[in-house]
């Protein structure tokens, strides 16, 4: 390690944010599944397992030069490529998906996730090496290719949550690399005429998840029930909330993946109005000290992957969020670091652990 990093450097005030998000979440697991079939597997040990782990990978990400990943970015696109290729020959299907590839000792590996810190790595090498006045159409449909194959590739998987979240990184790097008016106008036209041959080759699950949003009261036993039933959850959680493993809705199992995509459904349910501000604020404060961790990067490609990785986790908050209350359609985009999962998890810490390599190294000369 450089004489000139040091983990005093470090950004243990996000860490902290961090953990404690991460603690609650770790509890509403172990709310959630306590009355239903999986309180035997005891997820929630298995939760705490995967957040030491990404702790563990956030502190060794911090010391591995992030010029050095930037400078070898190239090659991981490629094993990005490859392993989603992989897995739509190779991958285990799950209900109707494949997504995963089974490894030795019953793990699951799902590349899509750690797609999104390649390509946010991608996009901030080439818009740092950009150094025109005004973007040209070229770059943006180079710069379109570099997540549109990705993207694809997972569509088809199919995972239309997971590829949706490659494009805030695109846009966030399209932005800070000067993307003009026209060049979003140009972008909505593609994305109006691509409209109607995306949803004629949507799955008729995926079809029907949209219809319910628009009207969700109109199959309430069906396509529209998931959104019914956080609806009622997040209702019935009041001010103060029903009490930790109190909600009818949660302990009845009314709610779907109250322990994953749900999560906050639930959360709200138990721990009410006030609980579900304090997460909310507990991640604005994680966003804010992101961005400022952007202004002090000692690079323009610095802050580009800060940025970047700010894009991808606001998404995902707001998407899932939205979802839970009804605001956007269910798409399987689970919450940072309070939804079940280890692929999710383990991409948030490697994300933060760049963020701190770049922190680390802003008294770098």
């Amino acid at each position: 390690m450089s004489r000139y990093i040091s983990f005093r450097d470090f950004d243990w005030v996000l860490l902290g944010f961090v953990l404690l998000i991460c603690s609650f979440g770790v509890m509403e697991i172990y709310s959630a599944t306590l009355t239903t079939n999986l309180a035997g597997k005891h997820l929630q040990v298995s939760q705490v397992y995967w957040i030491l782990a990404g702790v563990g990978l956030m502190f060794v990400m911090s010391l591995i030069n992030y010029q050095i990943l930037l400078e070898n970015v190239h090659w991981f696109y490629v094993g990005a490529i490859f392993s989603l290729m992989a897995v739509l020959v190779f991958g285990t299907r799950y209900l109707g998906a494949k997504r995963w590839i089974r490894l030795p000792g019953g793990m699951h590996f799902q590349p899509s996730e750690w797609v999104k810190l390649i390509l946010i790595l991608a996009m901030a090498r080439y818009f740092a090496e950009f150094r025109q006045r005004e973007m040209t159409l070229t770059e943006l449909i180079k710069a379109g290719l570099v997540c549109g194959v990705p993207f694809i590739l997972v569509l088809v998987q199919p995972d239309l949550g997971t590829s949706l979240t490659y494009i805030p990184i695109a846009f966030m790097a399209l932005f800070l690399g000067g993307m003009k008016g026209k060049h979003i106008a140009l972008l909505l036209l593609v994305a109006a005429l691509a409209a109607p041959f995306a949803w004629k080759h949507m799955k008729p699950y995926q079809r029907a998840r949209l219809a319910s949003f628009i009207n969700p009261e109109a199959d309430v036993q069906g396509a529209g029930y998931q959104v019914e039933q956080s609806l009622i959850a997040v209702g019935q959680g009041g001010l103060t909330g029903r009490g930790f493993a109190r909600g009818s809705q949660t302990q009845g199992s009314f709610i779907p993946e109250p322990h994953n995509d749900f999560i906050f459904a639930a959360w709200s349910e138990e721990h009410g109005f006030v609980g579900a501000i304090t997460v909310l604020l507990l991640y604005f404060i994680v966003l804010m000290r992101l961005v400022h961790n952007a202004q002090t990067a000692p690079d323009r490609a610095g802050a580009f992957v800060v940025m970047g990785v700010v894009a991808v986790l606001t998404f995902h908050i707001l998407i899932n969020v939205g979802m839970v209350v009804g605001f956007m359609p269910v798409t399987g985009i689970p919450l940072p670091l309070m939804s079940y999962g280890g692929s999710s998890v383990l991409f948030t810490f490697l994300a933060l652990g760049i963020v701190n390599n770049i922190r680390m190294r802003r008294f770098v000369n």
